[in-house]
């Protein structure tokens, strides 16, 4: 099972559980937005467009103070306890935004915690200024006979406060559903200190460390003893191997550094956390074969980590970027004949997938059409939606991409969710020449497209030197069917770094590859 979901996790919460009311999911991790009071948005790197600032947003981290009263009273009826809780809070200072941001994720939380197995582990990374909160929460769902741990990220960061101590962790919530969980603990075992390891001041024939310890007689109890015991007084002594243990069992501390602007494996988006992070959580609580989610999977780290260590996946975002930012990095390291294999494997829910559906959401009011949109703009040709929502001038989206080494061009895309006409086209080709673009998309279902309309796009010429049509009719079908647009040379149009592969150590000597 490998799925991405995108929409609302309540929606898809709800459906799992209706569908495997006894829990499937061997592990979840989430890394949910922390109430902080701000936008997060992704900067797009090296866009430049007149009258558009180069970001859009990629979550909102602030919360309706109204919506939750629906979910606050739906949990009346599911948790009592937990309802009870968010009331009292309710009635104390607390702000309406706290108690608005915990109902929300109380009432995933407990869908997440009908979907686990028995077996299962789950992981709620949070901030420090929530995780109290969520941990009496989370204590009232999964209950008292399950394990927990309160898991400590520690990081070094460059912002640093003279007014304040300064923040340098991150706090993770750890609960099973049952005290039957899996934990590798050999997996995520932390090194020996240096003073354990000169104790193992022997090697043998094959190059393992050991030390002499005592069995009997006066030496009973003593450590480090002479090798000369060995064959003068052999009933005394024995070999105590170094590698007998992978390590020493882990703590609930540890420091992973965070990922920096100039590493590869860093995306652009605002949230990301390092892979290490996930590799360390999935080692140990799921096998190969097991399937792991994360309901809010931003750019795909979670996923990320979890396809390479052979499990199954689920994931799921309420935003078209994240789905699409997922995809590119599952797939980017590859060839296109990979790319298109990785892709067949991968279930995509909650956008259109034939003809029929592409126009059953175009016809559904402007919402729809605004959904249909985003889904051409940002999800079929990897461009950005225009910000500006209202008289957007003839443009819906737009595509950047490098034209030289330190020069980048533009693409405008016009959408059409129902008919159109030769004055469309005419229209959306002066808007291109006043926004300075190089060249156009212009987008709709086939069945409206005409010669006519394929003649005045071909008037307007070449890109610049290449073979490519400035002004490019660009059908529905043909982007289902994966026949995209044609680009000068080949060129990305990608809004975010591109993942590398990348190999890295695991453990001991086992290699995996990382996006």
């Amino acid at each position: 099972m490998k799925q991405l979901y995108f929409g609302d996790c309540l929606d898809v919460l709800k459906k799992f559980a209706r569908e495997h009311p006894k829990g499937f999911i061997d592990l979840i991790y989430i890394d949910p937005p922390f109430n902080s009071k701000r936008d997060y948005n992704i900067l797009f790197e090296h866009i430049e467009m007149e009258d558009t600032k180069a970001q859009r947003e990629a979550f909102t981290d602030t919360w309706s103070n109204v919506s939750y009263i629906d979910s606050l009273n739906e949990l009346a009826d599911l948790h009592d306890d937990v309802y009870q809780f968010l009331k009292t809070l309710d009635r104390i200072n607390i702000s309406t935004s706290t108690v608005s941001y915990l109902t929300t994720m109380a009432i995933r939380i407990f869908y997440m915690h009908k979907v686990l197995k028995d077996t299962g582990s789950f992981y709620l990374h949070c901030d420090p200024n929530m995780s109290h909160y969520l941990k009496v929460i989370c204590d009232l769902i999964f209950g008292r006979n399950v394990r927990f741990n309160e898991l400590i990220w520690c990081y070094k960061e460059r912002e640093i406060s003279k007014k304040q101590w300064n923040k340098k962790h991150d706090v993770i919530l750890f609960y099973t559903k049952s005290m039957n969980n899996k934990f590798n603990w050999e997996l995520v075992a932390e090194d020996y200190s240096l003073g354990t390891y000169k104790k193992f001041n022997y090697v043998d024939e094959n190059g393992r460390r050991f030390q002499i310890r005592g069995k009997g007689g006066p030496y009973l109890g003593k450590q480090g003893l002479s090798i000369e015991l060995e064959s003068t007084h052999p009933e005394w002594v024995y070999r105590d191997y170094l590698d007998k243990s992978p390590g020493v069992p882990p703590r609930d501390w540890f420091i992973i550094p965070v990922i920096n602007r100039a590493s590869k494996e860093r995306l652009g988006y605002p949230t990301q956390k390092p892979e290490a992070l996930l590799e360390k959580i999935i080692l140990a609580s799921s096998n190969e074969g097991d399937l792991v989610a994360d309901f809010f999977c931003g750019c795909g780290t979670t996923i990320a980590v979890a396809n390479r260590l052979n499990r199954q996946w689920i994931g799921v975002d309420i935003s078209h970027l994240a789905i699409r930012l997922v995809l590119k990095r599952l797939t980017d390291p590859y060839d296109d004949e990979t790319k298109k294999s990785i892709l067949k494997e991968i279930e995509i829910h909650g956008f259109p997938r034939d003809i029929a559906s592409a126009k059953e959401l175009a016809n559904k009011g402007t919402k729809g059409r605004l959904e249909f949109q985003y889904w051409v703009v940002e999800i079929l040709l990897g461009g950005i939606v225009n910000p500006k929502k209202s008289a957007d001038g003839g443009w819906d989206g737009y595509i950047s991409f490098a034209k030289s080494e330190n020069e980048r061009g533009k693409i405008l895309i016009e959408v059409k969710s129902g008919s159109v006409n030769i004055n469309m086209i005419r229209s959306f080709i002066q808007v291109v020449e006043k926004q300075n673009a190089d060249l156009g998309f212009f987008v709709c279902f086939k069945e409206y497209v005409t010669d006519s309309m394929k003649s005045e796009a071909k008037k307007v010429g070449k890109y610049n030197g290449f073979n490519i049509d400035r002004i490019q009719i660009i059908t529905i079908e043909d982007l289902l069917e994966g026949n995209g647009p044609k680009l000068p040379g080949g060129a990305d149009p990608t809004i975010f770094k591109k993942a590398t592969k990348e190999v890295r150590p695991i453990n001991n000597n086992d290699k995996l590859f990382y996006d």
